[in-house]
């Protein structure tokens, strides 16, 4: 996904953490996340997201790319059956009584990820964010139910620990994704020591890392979900390194969800 090369910007618009998993860890309490969703495109998972309205999910905007044109910066319709989310999930490829399966109805980018996608420029990596907005309100139970976000001015200190779920691969090079929520838990780093691994690709005005190692990481389908610290999504999960996710060189990457509240409740105030 992301080299100190050419081939990183070549490849940053359309990678990331995509079709990711949990690396060492444990499988979760069954629901004991409620507020996790699986994206699905034609019925495959594709990345990780949450519900943190009944009728929105928040995601990493390259997790549309198979359905991108890249040619509008306002809401777009998505093919029926083409994009939806599961929700209530532990186990998604069992039709397990307390899913709900929702199709989408809008996606809204940040038109920023739009706007520097179209120019293939690398910051397209500080903007990776995006709103699902459903064709139908989630039932609301102890299954199912939204995540408060944090605050605007929310101060998140190095060594903090922190948390990580999803369903995709658990070694970098298996093929075979989990059919279980796995999570695992993971201490945030100083922007310098981001800044140091990543140079010019992290800014840490709106991005934070954890620190990876050989048996605890999050991987390639893990992107969209949410890093939880203080029961909080702090942060939104967009890349690790492209050869081998668990590389100790390389930390994981977020968003720092702080950093969008604005434009998130200005999304979910228009009628979609």
């Amino acid at each position: 996904m992301l080299l100190y090369t050419l081939v990183l910007l070549s490849l940053l618009s359309f990678s990331g953490a995509m079709e990711s998993g949990i690396v060492g860890g444990k499988e979760t309490k069954a629901h004991s996340r409620p507020y996790m969703a699986s994206l699905q495109q034609d019925g495959e998972h594709t990345c990780g997201g949450f519900l943190i309205r009944k009728d929105f999910v928040l995601t990493a905007a390259h997790c549309l790319t198979l359905y991108s044109s890249f040619n509008s910066t306002s809401e777009q319709h998505v093919g029926r059956n083409h994009l939806e989310v599961v929700l209530g999930a532990h186990n998604i490829k069992k039709k397990e009584k307390d899913q709900q399966r929702i199709q989408v109805r809008n996606y809204f980018r940040h038109p920023k990820y739009i706007k520097y996608t179209n120019a293939g420029d690398w910051k397209n990596l500080t903007v990776d964010i995006m709103l699902l907005k459903l064709k139908s309100s989630a039932v609301l139970n102890k299954f199912v139910n939204v995540v408060e976000l944090p605050g605007k001015k929310d101060k998140m200190p190095a060594n903090m620990d922190c948390s990580i779920a999803g369903w995709g691969k658990r070694k970098p090079k298996k093929q075979k994704e989990s059919n279980v929520l796995y999570e695992t838990s993971l201490t945030l780093l100083q922007d310098s020591a981001c800044e140091e691994a990543w140079q010019q690709y992290y800014d840490r005005a709106c991005m934070m890392c954890t620190k990876t190692s050989e048996d605890n990481t999050f991987c390639q389908g893990d992107s969209g979900g949410p890093l939880m610290c203080d029961s909080k999504p702090r942060g939104l999960a967009i890349y690790t390194s492209p050869s081998r996710c668990n590389d100790p060189n390389y930390p994981g990457v977020y968003l720092n969800i702080s950093s969008f509240l604005n434009w998130i409740k200005k999304v979910m105030g228009k009628k979609t």
